[in-house]
C-alpha cells in the first residue's frame, strides 16, 4: 500500500515550517517554538489529586497487550515492556494494559485478565514497574509514581481463544458493524450485564489488594461499555434515555466504593466518535454511511464540529463530577473502524485504509476536545492523548498545552514502545534520540491482529530480532498471514 502523499512530520524542520503548514492547511495546533530549559518545564510540575502526588505530566497510556499466556497472565515480555514504563520518567500509569475483567471479554487470547488466578502474577507485574523506576531514578522516586489499571471488555471485538474467530458479545444490534462478523453477534441480555456489573467491581477489589491506586472503568473505542454509552435502541435497564446508559458505569463505581474503599476510579472516554470508515476505491478512509441520521455513535462528529460533538461528553463528565470520578483521559472513535481519528498515522494497519485527511489534523482535533473540557470542567483531572504522530513536535505540543491549562496531563501510548525514555529525556533537556521516535508506521498493530506478539518491530533492537519480525516482513512482502 503506497504511502500517503501529505508531508513528513520528520521534513518539518523549524517551528516556522512547522508553523507555516498547520496555517496552509487550516489546522489549529497549539504549540511552544522552544522548550523550556531541563528543570523548569511545565511538563515537570507536580500535581496533587485527592491526596496524592504526582511528580510531573507525563502519563503512560494503556495499550493492549497481545503477549500475555492462555491463562491470561504476563509473560517476560509483557513484564519487558512494564519495566520500560517505569524507566519512561513518566510520572502517571494509565493502566499501564487493557486488563480484561472475565476470559471471555479478551480481544485476543494472549490478553491479561484479572481474577482470582491471575491477582498474584498481576501484583509482580506492578512490583516491577516500581522497582526499575526505582532503579533508573534512585531510591525513593517511586514516592510520586501513581500506578493504575484499566479495566475492560471488548464487547463486540471479543475474540478470548486461540485459533477461534471472533465471538462478539455486543451491547445491541448494529446496522453496519453487525455485517463485520458473518458469523453472527451475540446480544448481552440485561442479567448478563448484571453480572459484568460484579465483575468489574470484582477485578477492581483484586486491584486495590495488589496494590494498584486506580482503576479506569474503560469506556472507549469501541469496546463494551463505550458500546453502551450509544444504545438508544436497546431495550431494558441498560439501554435507551442517557441515565439509563451510563447505569454500567454508575453501578461499577458504586460497588467498587463499596467494596475496595479508598480505590480511585478513573474512566478513559471517547469523547466523540463518527460513522464507521471503510477503505475506498483510492485506499483512502470514507465513511460507509452517511452521518445525518446516525444515532449510533456517542458524541457524533459532523462537519468538524468538535464542540457540538461532545455534548453527549459533558452529559457525560456532569454526571462523574456528581458522583466524584475527578480522572478524565480524553480519547475519540475506535481503532477498529475509525483509526484515522482516534490514532492519526501516517501509514495504515495491514486491515485499514490511508488517512483521509492530515493526520495532524486528527492531533489537533483530540487536543482542541480535551482542552474544551478542561475549561468546562475545571475541577476534573484530564489526560489528553493522540500526541504520537507529532514526532520531533511532541514535546512542543505537550508543553504548550500543559502551560496554557488545555490538559494537566500528556498520555502516550504507541510512542512508548519504540522510545519509552521520551519523557525523560524531555524532562532532563536532553536532545530526541530521533531513531527513536515512533513514525507511525502501524506494525504494532498489524502484528497483533496477525496474532504476532505485541512491540514495535521497526525500532525496537529488541523486536527487530524476534522471531515474530521475519513473520511480519513475509506478511507485509507477500500478503501471506504468519
Amino acid at each position: 500500500m503506497r504511502a500517503p502523499n501529505f508531508p513528513k512530520v520528520a521534513t518539518l524542520k523549524t517551528a516556522a515550517a512547522f508553523r507555516a503548514h498547520l496555517d496552509g492547511e487550516g489546522i489549529t495546533l497549539p504549540f511552544d517554538d522552544t522548550l523550556a530549559p531541563a528543570g523548569e518545564s511545565p511538563l515537570g510540575q507536580p500535581i496533587a489529586v485527592n491526596g496524592a502526588r504526582i511528580g510531573n505530566r507525563f502519563c503512560v497510556l494503556p495499550m493492549e497487550g497481545w503477549d500475555g499466556t492462555a491463562d491470561g497472565k504476563p509473560s517476560e515480555l509483557t513484564t519487558r515492556r512494564w519495566r520500560n514504563f517505569g524507566r519512561s520518567g513518566a510520572k502517571l500509569i494509565w493502566g499501564g494494559e487493557a486488563v480484561a475483567v472475565c476470559t471471555d471479554g479478551r480481544a485476543n487470547p494472549n490478553q491479561l485478565v484479572l481474577d482470582d488466578g491471575t491477582q498474584h502474577a498481576l501484583a509482580e507485574l506492578r512490583q516491577a514497574l516500581g522497582r526499575q523506576h526505582e532503579e533508573t531514578f534512585g531510591a525513593g522516586a517511586a514516592d510520586d509514581l501513581y500506578i493504575g489499571l484499566q479495566l475492560t471488555h471488548s464487547g463486540r471485538y471479543a475474540r478470548p481463544y486461540a485459533k477461534s474467530q471472533p465471538q462478539p458479545l455486543a451491547a445491541y444490534a448494529h446496522p453496519v458493524l453487525d455485517a463485520r462478523f458473518p458469523a453472527g453477534v451475540s446480544i448481552l441480555s440485561d442479567g448478563d450485564l448484571d453480572r459484568l456489573v460484579d465483575r468489574f467491581v470484582r477485578a477492581a477489589s483484586l486491584a486495590r489488594d495488589i496494590g494498584f491506586q486506580f482503576v479506569d472503568v474503560k469506556h472507549c473505542h469501541g469496546y463494551l461499555l463505550h458500546e453502551l454509552l450509544s444504545a438508544r435502541e436497546r431495550a431494558g435497564k441498560y439501554g435507551g434515555s442517557l441515565e439509563n446508559r451510563t447505569r454500567f458505569l454508575r453501578d461499577v463505581v458504586a460497588g467498587i466504593r463499596v467494596e475496595a474503599p479508598g480505590l480511585e476510579i478513573g474512566v478513559r472516554l471517547s469523547v466523540f466518535d463518527s460513522v464507521p470508515f471503510r477503505k475506498g476505491p483510492t485506499g483512502r478512509g470514507e465513511p460507509e454511511v452517511p452521518s445525518s441520521g446516525y444515532t449510533h455513535a456517542f458524541g457524533l462528529l459532523e462537519d468538524d464540529d468538535v464542540s457540538a460533538a461532545l455534548d453527549e461528553a459533558r452529559r457525560l463528565l456532569r454526571m462523574l463530577t456528581d458522583i466524584n470520578v475527578r480522572w478524565v483521559c480524553t480519547t475519540a472513535g475506535s481503532p477498529y473502524y475509525c483509526p484515522h481519528l482516534q490514532r492519526p498515522a501516517a501509514f495504515p494497519p495491514s486491515d485499514g485504509y490511508q488517512p483521509p485527511e492530515d493526520p495532524l489534523q486528527g492531533v489537533a482535533r483530540q487536543v482542541e476536545a480535551t482542552a474544551i473540557l478542561k475549561s468546562e470542567f475545571p475541577g476534573l483531572v484530564f489526560v489528553g492523548s493522540g500526541y504520537t504522530y507529532l514526532q520531533e513536535w511532541l514535546p512542543h505540543v505537550a508543553q504548550c498545552t500543559v502551560r496554557s491549562g488545555r490538559t494537566d496531563f500528556v498520555g502516550l501510548g504507541r510512542a512508548m514502545l519504540s522510545y519509552p525514555e521520551l519523557p525523560a529525556d524531555v524532562l532532563a533537556g536532553r536532545a530526541f534520540r530521533r531513531k527513536a521516535i515512533c513514525r507511525t508506521f502501524s506494525d504494532c498493530t498489524t502484528g497483533p491482529r496477525l496474532g504476532l506478539v505485541s512491540g514495535c518491530y521497526p525500532l525496537d533492537p529488541y523486536y527487530i530480532e524476534h522471531p515474530d519480525a521475519f513473520r511480519l516482513r513475509t506478511f507485509k512482502a507477500e500478503g501471506d498471514p504468519p
